[in-house]
């Protein structure tokens, strides 16, 4: 096997997704480009973690450990980034599935010592079988998919998504890991943010490095059907506000929000623009998209101007932990 060793980190919480996670954990193992090992990282649910152990037991290729930090996200991350042996970490969402050369063409990019991190393209498995008519693809972020504006191809990026990410180690050897308290929290309000924050850092760390995405490296992502209706879309549009309060404050507004004035400037008034068009030459969803692109926007912004008030009063908090370690439990 050519290229780097790659570790894979899944980040797990619920027995609801039980399934999912075994459907993760196969696509993984039959990667063209084997994994070094892949990483359960379960987020404070003994009954989960004990079932997925003894599910695994004979597996030489799956570890099952404990978040060894706060819940959340974050924290179950940087607990598989300081156990894992590879030279690159990935990271998969524990409802997807990643095609079979997904690690292939991560591996393909390191080649490059200056690239520090390359993500890929993710693609939605609705629960309908079907996008909702009304849902734009400017907005597939909110269901934690590629969205309409990001750029084709292998291409530089400010930041990599983190559900279909990786990482060189020596990245959090110069930034640190994760922050806490940016991130989801289990089945909490559906904050992100913190893989924007993170390689804004990186970059200020190590100016030289180069972040990737590849349309190429492709995983799948279920849409559970509650995600599928329009006041799921408003509370992410909202939680994504407060997201990105968080990431300003933290590595200021210049960088925390660079590629989020583009988009709002160029792609959504584009995404209205087809929205309105489609209405006029009755096609289905066309008005609806339109309005909701408006107000997705209008509730993130409103959603922005709450967190940073509370970040100014001090009401919320986030911390930057050295990750520790390196194959050790």
């Amino acid at each position: 096997m050519s290229g780097p060793d790659i570790s894979v980190v899944i980040c797990v919480y619920t027995e609801d997704r039980w399934e999912d996670i075994l459907a993760a954990v196969a696509s993984v193992r039959a990667q063209s480009h084997p994994a070094l090992e892949t990483l359960l990282v379960v987020d404070h649910n003994d009954l989960l973690r004990e079932r997925l152990a003894k599910e695994y037991k004979e597996a030489t290729d799956v570890r099952v450990l404990a978040n060894a930090g706060p819940r959340g996200l974050s924290a179950g991350r940087n607990t598989g980034i300081a156990v894992s042996y590879g030279e690159v970490i990935a990271f998969l969402d524990d409802d997807a599935v990643a095609e079979r050369d997904w690690l292939r063409h991560f591996a393909a990019s390191y080649a490059d010592p200056r690239v520090m991190a390359v993500g890929g393209r993710t693609e939605p498995i609705w629960a309908s079988g079907r996008r909702p008519a009304w849902f734009p693809e400017e907005f597939d972020w909110v269901v934690g998919c590629t969205y309409r504006g990001l750029p084709p191809g292998l291409v530089r990026v400010r930041n990599v998504l983190g559900g279909n990410a990786s990482f060189r180690r020596t990245a959090f050897d110069a930034a640190g890991g994760f922050a806490t308290g940016i991130g989801r929290d289990g089945d909490k309000r559906p904050l992100g943010g913190e893989e924007t924050e993170l390689c804004i850092r990186l970059t200020r760390a190590r100016p030289d490095a180069v972040l990737l995405i590849d349309d190429r490296a492709v995983i799948h992502h279920r849409v559970p059907e509650a995600r599928e209706h329009f006041g799921y879309f408003r509370t992410r549009a909202y939680a994504e506000g407060l997201s990105k309060a968080l990431v300003a404050r933290s590595v200021g507004a210049d960088k925390g929000l660079e590629s989020e004035r583009r988009y709002a400037t160029r792609v959504l008034p584009a995404g209205v623009v087809r929205g309105l068009r489609d209405a006029v030459l009755a096609r289905p969803g066309g008005a609806g998209r339109a309005g909701a692109i408006v107000a997705g926007v209008l509730t993130a912004a409103g959603g922005y101007v709450v967190g940073s008030v509370r970040a100014r009063r001090g009401g919320v908090t986030y911390s930057v932990g050295a990750i520790e370690g390196g194959g050790d439990e």
